[in-house]
């Protein structure tokens, strides 16, 4: 029997994932200018407000603030009938030091026995259904709004505001493989821009299925673009005019959007959110590390589907628990519970080595905050930061390292695949 499975996306104009950007930049220029930074910082906009929270032991001084407003001015609130702008707004710090309970725990004389910064589980999981590993509801979701915010920033399609969702339900056969498209939701806010309702919102749905949907098609290879087809049920703005917007129109929170973050509802979730933490946060730095072994695995032809869970216990470097699930998929001769042994001896999980072997202490999160943080291409960038305090600062970094390949011959050595 088939059956019908659907993600979302948001874009970096949502009002969550404006929280998240916030969060995960005051992150950046805290470990640009001092690597060592701990960091878990949480934000809250609204409108004409935003109010900052969270803890921080540093070496270095931040303007939080600015660099509040910077990041939204470059998302594109920067208008004042967005009544929500970066020139205007409301900025409130309550940020104050890490616990001393908290330091203790993770802090040790050698790094290499840093002990896991929180209890928790986390999941990784990669599958053959995209290039990228990732689901293909949740890739075209997202390419949907990149695609819609390049729009905007260019003019290409004039009336963009930045607030934007998308939902994308493709059915599938028995054996988990794409059949067609069956329903594509997008909301996008948008300008006033002609006093007749049904005109300007048949404008839009218009730009959406002939502007927007080729594009994002043309993307894809054939085998994909053929899931594209002439029945798909499109639902353009659904509920009407969507000119209020952004933090004016919802609140937004820092990790409210964990599962556009991660595989868009496949596979599993451990629950800890991943913006505005440092790495010494396993919510964070473990989640990244699962995803690496998972994708890994599956490029090496373990298995067309892998899901690894992996649980730590505060204070510890050591995982307390490792497990390689192939989904039924796997292409060995051993159980999923010999595989999970074998990776355990390739891959070194305490929380200090994941943090040497991604350089995790870089500044590379800004990036992460919005389109995902799975999936994505893994390139070299220089990054400038500008401190009234520090002076400036150019690093090159690499972003999405986990995307990363290297370990996939290993693999096939390992297994004698």
């Amino acid at each position: 029997m088939s059956y019908l499975f659907t993600s979302e996306s948001v874009s970096e104009g949502h009002p969550d994932k404006v929280s998240d950007q916030i969060s995960d930049g005051i992150l950046d220029n805290f470990l640009a200018f001092d690597p060592n930074s701990k960091v878990a910082c949480e934000t809250l906009v609204t409108t004409g407000q935003v109010v900052l929270s969270g803890e921080v032991t540093s070496s270095t001084y931040i303007d939080v603030q600015n660099v509040a407003r910077e990041i939204i001015k470059d998302i594109g609130y920067n208008n004042d009938l967005y009544k929500f702008s970066g020139e205007s707004c409301a900025v409130m710090s309550l940020i104050h030091e890490q616990s001393e309970d908290i330091l203790r725990g993770v802090e040790r004389d050698t790094k290499q026995d840093q002990g896991a910064g929180d209890q928790g589980i986390m999941f990784g999981y990669a599958c053959n259904e995209t290039q990228e590993s990732i689901p293909l509801t949740l890739d075209i979701a997202n390419k949907l709004l990149f695609e819609l915010s390049r729009m905007r920033r260019s003019k290409t399609i004039p009336y963009l505001r930045p607030d934007s969702k998308s939902q994308v339900t493709i059915e599938y056969d028995e054996n988990d493989n794409p059949l067609r498209i069956d329903t594509i939701v997008i909301s996008t806010q948008h300008d006033e821009f002609d006093s007749d309702d049904k005109k300007m919102l048949g404008k839009i749905r218009q730009d959406i299925i002939e502007v927007l949907i080729p594009i994002v098609k043309e993307s894809y290879p054939e085998s994909i673009q053929k899931l594209f087809n002439d029945s798909i049920k499109y639902h353009v703005n659904p509920t009407g005019k969507f000119v209020i917007g952004g933090p004016h129109g919802d609140t937004g929170l820092t990790g409210r959007k964990i599962i556009i973050d991660t595989y868009g509802g496949r596979g599993a979730h451990g629950g800890g959110a991943f913006s505005g933490k440092d790495p010494s946060k396993v919510d964070r730095s473990a989640a990244y590390a699962a995803r690496h072994i998972s994708k890994n695995l599956v490029k090496a032809g373990v298995s067309d589907e892998i899901l690894i869970q992996v649980g730590y216990a505060i204070g510890v470097a050591e995982p307390v628990s490792l497990n390689v699930n192939t989904c039924g998929k796997s292409k060995l001769n051993i159980s999923d519970s010999k595989l999970s042994k074998i990776v355990k001896e390739i891959f070194d999980l305490k929380p200090h080595s994941i943090e040497s072997r991604f350089k995790l202490r870089d500044p590379i999160y800004l990036e992460t905050a919005s389109y995902g943080h799975m999936g994505r291409k893994s390139e070299k960038k220089i990054k400038t930061f500008n401190s009234k305090y520090s002076g400036v600062k150019k690093i090159e970094v690499e972003l999405f390292p986990w995307e990363k390949l290297e370990y996939v011959e290993q693999i096939i050595k390992s297994l004698k695949l």
